[in-house]
């Protein structure tokens, strides 16, 4: 299942570009980005709302940020629409506010940013404000995807390979988790393991499984490492290491992942 994964969009900005330069070039580009700003720029009140976000070149505000921002997402900036959804679903300065979330990631993605139209199919796809739709969902994807970005493919992968919103076609779900495993997107690496080691849409491949549960479990990914784990205790296309298993359950428990933390406790009740 994807989750909402909705990270700050930073880009590169006038203090950024100055920080390989020197301390008074910096304090220069800051001020002009606040004179800027301040004369209602909007890419400058953008940039502003990052600074103030990041703590770069100016205290940490969040409060700071989310009004530059939303005067920069007022005069219709993706960027800025986009980190509004962002600090209203996450709760971060105001109240957390899905429908409001909801509402600036539409905006966002109807100018065509990907990031937004993948994280407004993820809404749709949980039913976050809004009640859930598959076929909304899959074409907020495919929209993003079509642009490129990576987490989109997988997302759209998943869609069909389960069948969601759109007819079943492991072909097309193998195909853009390939895609997205490639550029090395460890839920993608993992999924696309998942196809190899069941035989879904592929010839049953418990090395390539292997291969790929373990370039996604080498970036944290904790499905990857449990699924590694089960893996050792079966023997499956490996020899059979009970300590392995165990190592691994245990990082993918510390990871977050539940299922880890059932295994873990069951090997160590052996």
């Amino acid at each position: 299942m994807p989750l909402l994964k909705i990270p700050l969009i930073r880009k590169t900005t006038l203090f950024l570009v100055s920080a390989m330069f020197s301390v008074s070039a910096m304090a220069v580009d800051i001020n002009q980005t606040i004179r800027l700003a301040n004369q209602g720029d909007a890419e400058a009140q953008y940039d502003l709302g990052l600074m103030y976000y990041d703590g770069e070149g100016v205290y940490q505000d969040y409060a700071k940020a989310f009004e530059w921002f939303e005067k920069s997402a007022n005069q219709s900036s993706p960027y800025a629409q986009y980190n509004l959804g962002v600090m209203y679903f996450t709760g971060r300065v105001v109240r957390q506010d899905y429908a409001k979330a909801f509402e600036w990631f539409e905006k966002s993605a109807n100018q065509g940013f990907s990031y937004a139209q993948d994280n407004l199919g993820l809404m749709y796809y949980h039913g976050y404000s809004v009640s859930r739709n598959y076929e909304k969902s899959a074409e907020l994807f495919q929209k993003s995807a079509s642009q490129g970005y990576v987490k989109a493919q997988s997302n759209l992968g998943l869609m069909y390979e389960k069948g969601y919103g759109v007819r079943q076609d492991y072909s097309k779900a193998f195909d853009l988790y390939r895609n997205a495993a490639n550029q090395g997107y460890a839920e993608a690496q993992h999924n696309l393991g998942v196809m190899y080691e069941n035989g879904n849409g592929v010839r049953q491949d418990y090395s390539k499984a292997f291969d790929l549960y373990q370039k996604a479990a080498n970036q944290g990914y904790a499905k990857s490492q449990n699924n590694l784990g089960v893996m050792h205790i079966k023997g499956d296309g490996l020899p059979q290491s009970y300590s392995t298993a165990k190592d691994l359950f245990e990082k993918s428990c510390r990871n977050g992942f539940q299922g880890g933390c059932n295994n873990y406790r069951k090997l160590n009740q052996r």
